[in-house]
């Protein structure tokens, strides 16, 4: 039987800290809860040697949460007891990582633990939102339910993870492969052309000259170029990392004037179905801010979720917050008042975040388009401007030539 190594505060509110024998994490916390001991820490003792081998370890996919999400509510609904299911399921899933992770969830429920406590121990796979959700339906006895909206919301999330993340693929690709062959030219294309001039002999034209002193600049100073690049996505990286740089990266996100438009209708998306499937699955509608605000994603949305948080614990609407916050548009923060009015703000906001499913779509084509013709006008200009000023002394020779 493995040894648990815990820390937790005694009935007096002292520290206290011991060792004990148990078949899983989930026993020893009710064991010592039941001596009056609230546990902080527990910890299998000889974990840490595993951390190397757990990085080979496959990872959990979204689609590995989703499949397991809607059979245990089919499962659920067939009357099954939550056990077995959970033992069915851990026992033909091929991710072995997850595999692991439900088994231990198993251990838990079979040792006295609620559902949604044993998926707490997992923070990695099973959010905030889907640990609350589960409790909500463990509560209420609508587990099944709970579960088919879960399953829903995590797909429909995934899609629009996936529409952003196709809208930056595609420029980011092609502004890639342009700045490697522009860099293949001017290092080892343009000195040749540099070397054959020299042989010639007479001056250069003005933009072969300066295409021939930015070869010579990047071959003399490439590796302060390539540290200088990059110390900067390093710096950036941690300018973003502190509170300040993330709130004023943030900001700036939703200022930009093509991209800002997609990411303010991706934050709408993300809050209107996040709260919308909190609130019709009966999480408390101040506990579900709070989680909506921390998975925001940006600080600027994140702000004006809490301040809608604050409102409405001083008995105000969620409506007035979010208008003043200047991040979500007037047709959304009207459309949600119109709700609270009639007593179905889930049903609004549901409504609102399959519009802006739409609207996320269409912006992603609009810029897909829109970078297409950009993007073929900076390669056209960069390579093709090389290439005319590589020729343009071997055309003044040959108009000497013929002269």
């Amino acid at each position: 039987m493995p040894k648990f190594s815990w820390e937790g505060k005694n009935r007096q509110g002292e520290v206290v800290k011991g060792e004990t024998e148990a078949p899983n994490e989930a026993t020893v916390s009710n064991l010592l809860r039941s001596q009056g001991i609230i546990t902080s820490k527990v910890k299998e003792r000889g974990k840490g040697l595993d951390v190397e081998l757990k990085m080979f370890e496959p990872k959990v996919v979204t689609k590995d949460i989703v499949v397991f999400t809607r059979q245990f509510s089919t499962m659920i609904d067939a009357g099954l007891p939550l056990v077995q299911c959970l033992d069915i399921l851990s026992s033909q899933q091929e991710n072995k990582t997850f595999k692991k992770i439900l088994v231990d969830v198993k251990e838990g429920v079979e040792s006295g633990a609620t559902f949604a406590d044993s998926l707490k121990k997992h923070p990695k796979v099973f959010d905030e939102l889907f640990v609350n959700l589960v409790a909500a339906g463990e509560i209420g006895g609508i587990l099944d339910t709970i579960l088919n909206r879960l399953a829903a919301y995590i797909e429909k999330a995934q899609k629009l993870k996936k529409q952003v993340k196709s809208a930056m693929t595609y420029p980011t690709t092609i502004i890639g492969i342009a700045f490697v062959v522009i860099a293949v030219i001017l290092v080892f294309v343009i000195p040749a052309f540099e070397k054959m001039f020299a042989d010639f002999g007479g001056a250069l034209p003005m933009p072969t000259q300066v295409v021939i002193n930015i070869s010579n600049f990047i071959q003399n100073y490439i590796l302060v170029i390539i540290g200088g690049g990059v110390g900067l996505i390093f710096g950036f990286k941690k300018f973003y990392s502190t509170n300040k740089g993330r709130v004023i990266v943030d900001d700036l996100a939703l200022k930009l004037p093509v991209m800002g438009i997609l990411v303010r209708k991706v934050a709408v998306a993300k809050f209107t179905r996040t709260l919308g499937t909190m609130i019709s699955s009966g999480v408390p509608i101040l506990d579900g801010l709070d989680i909506v605000a921390k998975t925001a994603g940006n600080k600027t949305v994140e702000k004006a979720i809490y301040s809608v948080r604050q409102s409405i614990s001083e008995g105000k609407t969620i409506s007035e917050p979010l208008e003043k916050s200047g991040v979500f548009p007037s047709m959304v923060c009207q459309m949600i008042a119109v709700g609270e009015q009639a007593g179905a703000i889930d049903t609004m906001l549901n409504k609102i975040a399959d519009f802006y499913d739409d609207e996320v779509d269409d912006a992603v084509g609009n810029l897909t388009a829109m970078m297409e013709p950009l993007l073929m006008l900076f390669l056209g200009t960069t390579v093709g401007g090389l290439v005319i000023a590589m020729y343009l002394p071997i055309f003044k020779l040959a108009g000497a030539a013929g002269g």
